[in-house]
C-alpha cells in the first residue's frame, strides 16, 4: 500500500520522505537529475523541495535547481504527480551579488522571487511556498498577509516557513486563527539523528528543532515538520566507511557522535539495512509527524532511502538519540502518525 502523510486541513497527502534538490543540475552526467526525479516517483515519492537560491553558491547560473526541475516537468508532463515546494526571501549568496548576505524578506522581495520561481519551474502555481528565512524587524502580520495575497492570486496553494523561531511561529498561528486563515502548513528546520551531539551551527540564521521549537511541533501538529539535512550530510556513512578526510571539519564530527555511529552500525546488523536507512529510521519515532528531506545525485541512493519505510525499526532503537528536553510521554502513537 502506498504510504502518505496527510497534512491537516489541506488536500495534500505527501510521501514520508521528501526529495531535496539543492544540487540539481550540478552533476557532470547529462540527465542525472532527471533520473533521480523519475526514480523517486517510481518508488512512490511525490514531494519535491527546492528554493530560488539553489544552487547560487556555484557560479554560472541563478536558480539552477528550479530551472532543472522546470525542464523535467515540461519534458515529462509529471507536474500533477508531485507536491512542488520552493522557498523565497533568502539573502543573496551569489558571488558579486548586490547586498549579498543582507535580509530580503519584504513583500516586494517575496513577489520577485515567487514570480521568477514560477517562470523557472514552468508552472502556474506552487503547492507549498516557504519563507526561507525570517526578518524580526517585520511583523508576522505583514508576512502572513503577503502570503495570503499570493494564495488569493492563485500563485501558491499553501504557505510555510523555514528557519523560524518558535515564538514567531506561535505568533503566526495566533494571528491566522484570529483571521480564519489556514496558516503555515509546514516548517523546515534542522532535526536529525546526529543533532543532539553536533557542534553549534556556523550559520546563525539556521534553526534547529529543539527546546521550544520541539515543543511547538508537539503542540501544533497542523504545522508539519520537514527537517532538512535528514541524512546528517552523510557523516555516519563516511565515518563508518573510514573516510576520515571527508568528515574533517564536519559539525557532526564529535566524540559523542562517533560513539553514536557504533550504535547505528549495530542497527544495520540487527535489521540487515543500510546506514542511510538506520539514520533515516530516526524520524519514525518523533512525537510529531516528520517528513525529512533527502538530497542525492544517485538514483540508487534514492531507492535505498525510500526502502527505509520497509524496515521494521523499533522505538527502543532510537531512544538515546532523542533530545534530552523531550517530554517523556511524547513518543506515544508516533509510529502510526509517521507511517
Amino acid at each position: 500500500m502506498e504510504k502518505r502523510i496527510q497534512i491537516p486541513d489541506t488536500d495534500l497527502a505527501v510521501y514520508p520522505i521528501g526529495l531535496g534538490t539543492g544540487g540539481a543540475g550540478l552533476e557532470r552526467e547529462s540527465g542525472a537529475a532527471e533520473r533521480v526525479f523519475d526514480t523517486y516517483l517510481d518508488c512512490g515519492g511525490n514531494l519535491i523541495d527546492t528554493a530560488h537560491v539553489y544552487s547560487d553558491w556555484v557560479p554560472g547560473e541563478r536558480a539552477r535547481s528550479e530551472r532543472v526541475i522546470g525542464d523535467w516537468l515540461a519534458k515529462s508532463g509529471k507536474r500533477n504527480r508531485i507536491v512542488l515546494m520552493t522557498k523565497g526571501g533568502h539573502p543573496e549568496i551569489a558571488e558579486g551579488a548586490p547586498n549579498r548576505g543582507q535580509s530580503r524578506m519584504t513583500r516586494a522581495d517575496m513577489r520577485t522571487d515567487l514570480e521568477d520561481s514560477l517562470r523557472k519551474l514552468r508552472t502556474d502555481r506552487i503547492d507549498i511556498y516557504f519563507y526561507h528565512r525570517d526578518d524580526r524587524r517585520q511583523t508576522v502580520e505583514e508576512e502572513i498577509e503577503a502570503m495570503e495575497d499570493f494564495v488569493r492570486e492563485g500563485k501558491i496553494r499553501y504557505y510555510a516557513c523555514s528557519n523560524w523561531d518558535a515564538d514567531r511561529m506561535l505568533e503566526a498561528v495566533a494571528y491566522c486563527r484570529k483571521k480564519g486563515y489556514r496558516g503555515f502548513v509546514a516548517d523546515q528546520s534542522l532535526l536529525n539523528i546526529g543533532m543532539k551531539y553536533m557542534d553549534d551551527l556556523a550559520d546563525a540564521t539556521l534553526r534547529c528543532t529543539r527546546g521550544e521549537a520541539y515543543r511547538f511541533h508537539i503542540e501544533h501538529p497542523e504545522v508539519l515538520e520537514m527537517p532538512f539535512s535528514g541524512n546528517c550530510n552523510g557523516f555516519f556513512q563516511q565515518f563508518l566507511a573510514g573516510e576520515w578526510e571527508r568528515i574533517k571539519g564536519s559539525d557532526y564530527n564529535t566524540e559523542k557522535n562517533r560513539e553514536a555511529a557504533e550504535r547505528i552500525r549495530e542497527l544495520t546488523e540487527k535489521y540487515g539495512c543500510s546506514v542511510t536507512q538506520a539514520v533515516m529510521g530516526f524520524f519514525r519515532y518523533q512525537p510529531f509527524a516528520c517528513v525529512p528531506l533527502y538530497a542525492t545525485s544517485s538514483p540508487a541512493h534514492v531507492a535505498d532511502v525510500c526502502g527505509t519505510l520497509e524496515i521494521p525499526f523499533a522505538e527502543e532503537d532510537y531512544l538515546s538519540f532523542l533530545p534530552s528536553d523531550k517530554p517523556a510521554e511524547s513518543l506515544q502513537g508516533s509510529p502510526e502518525r509517521n507511517g
